[in-house]
């Protein structure tokens, strides 16, 4: 008994608990009349059974963990994972569906990485109740089709879809989108979009022909449809669209050259520039659901790229004023907006055939004046002129006319 005395004086006299007194302390005491008691320790608690060093040595490592740097994240991709500006038009027998593409995509990996497009279609009555849920719509739509990722990559500022429509009796269609990721996981539903497509819609008509014939005018000239989409007749037609593109547009023109209806089978466009490559197309409209105008699909298209081959107007009104050794030549400015100039041409015999008259300019005379000197006092000198264009087409001569020199 002295002995293990002496053991436990010289272990408290040393100042560190040993092994066995650190896990005595740890553990909880024993049940005392069938309750669980738990003794908690503070850190003053804890550490006063540790060694000085030992308390340094923590001390030190949890307050330099704690104010230590870690580079900052990357901000987190923001990508759109569904569309709210779904809109839709019928065009013949088709309804061409069309939203924003998404501006940017996440990297393949990401679960918010667009890969395709679902497209989705209700038909319901026209008289069904407008208001339909997510769920209700997931449980009744079907999906018509996808646009896949390689459209998605290489679309511009919009992506379309169209559906090609077989119809025989009054429908309500109701489409919608859904973005889907690389493991096949789809976000939500886009907003609704709900058509009332027409069943009697007329067929394109024909483009028969385009050509230049005067210097502002592309006649362009085509046949009626002989009936509607479903082979039906008389056709529902109200009208024509005509439609232009050319080279510096990237897509389709939105908007008709006409700003009414055309009635007839014929138009001419007064409003284009020499050189350029125009395509055009026409579209017959129809009257649709609810008085609204539904438009064809697109005729045939032709090109024309009209040339300058116009002359311009002769120069008229020309005035002669004399003095001594000169005469002065005066006109009017050619109306026409291409004209680059003039030329004038003199002789002193107006039978002479005017191929041979002598050219007065070296180059073209910018300017409605024109000044003749070192003339023979008393010889009458005849005049005639012609007007040049930017395309180097040369009018017919004027008139003639004349002056003595006093």
């Amino acid at each position: 008994m002295k002995a293990d005395g002496r053991r436990q004086t010289a272990e408290s006299k040393s100042g560190s608990p040993s092994p066995c007194e650190l896990q005595r302390a740890a553990m909880p005491p024993a049940n005392m009349g069938g309750t669980n008691h738990v003794r908690t320790l503070s850190l003053r608690q804890f550490s006063s059974l540790l060694p000085p060093a030992v308390c340094l040595l923590l001390f030190a490592f949890t307050f330099s963990a704690c104010g230590k740097r870690r580079p900052p994240l990357p901000p987190s991709e923001n990508v759109p994972q569904r569309t709210e500006l779904l809109s839709g038009v019928q065009r013949g027998n088709q309804v061409i569906l069309s939203w924003p593409a998404p501006r940017r995509n996440a990297a393949d990996e990401s679960v918010q990485s667009i890969r395709r497009i679902d497209v989705y279609r209700v038909a319901e009555g026209v008289n069904a109740p407008l208001a339909l849920t997510e769920e209700e719509f997931a449980a009744r739509a079907t999906l018509i089709g996808s646009v896949p990722f390689t459209d998605i990559r290489q679309a511009g500022d919009t992506i379309t879809y169209t559906d090609t429509l077989t119809l025989t009796e009054p429908v309500r269609l109701r489409y919608a989108l859904r973005y889907v990721n690389d493991a096949g996981q789809r976000a939500s539903f886009s907003n609704f979009l709900l058509l009332e497509p027409a069943t009697r819609v007329s067929q394109p008509p024909t483009l028969q022909s385009v050509e230049n014939p005067r210097e502002n005018a592309i006649t362009l000239r085509w046949s009626a449809p002989p009936a509607n989409v479903d082979g039906s007749t008389p056709i529902n037609l109200l009208g024509y669209n005509l439609y232009r593109t050319d080279s510096s547009q990237q897509t389709p023109a939105q908007t008709p050259l006409n700003s009414a209806l055309i009635s007839q089978t014929e138009f001419t466009d007064q409003n284009f520039n020499f050189s350029e490559q125009y395509n055009y197309v026409v579209r017959a409209v129809s009257l649709g659901t609810g008085g609204a105008q539904v438009e064809s699909l697109n005729s045939n298209a032709l090109s024309i790229s009209p040339v300058d081959k116009f002359a311009p107007a002769a120069p008229s009104s020309i005035s002669v004023a004399p003095a001594p050794d000169r005469l002065s030549l005066f006109f009017p400015a050619s109306p026409e907006r291409d004209v680059v100039g003039y030329n004038i041409f003199r002789s002193t015999d107006p039978a002479l055939p005017k191929a041979q008259w002598i050219k007065l300019n070296q180059s073209l005379v910018e300017r409605t004046t024109y000044q003749d000197e070192a003339l023979e006092s008393g010889i009458r000198y005849y005049y005639y002129l012609t007007a040049v264009d930017a395309a180097g087409n040369t009018s017919t001569p004027s008139e003639v006319v004349s002056e003595v020199v006093p």
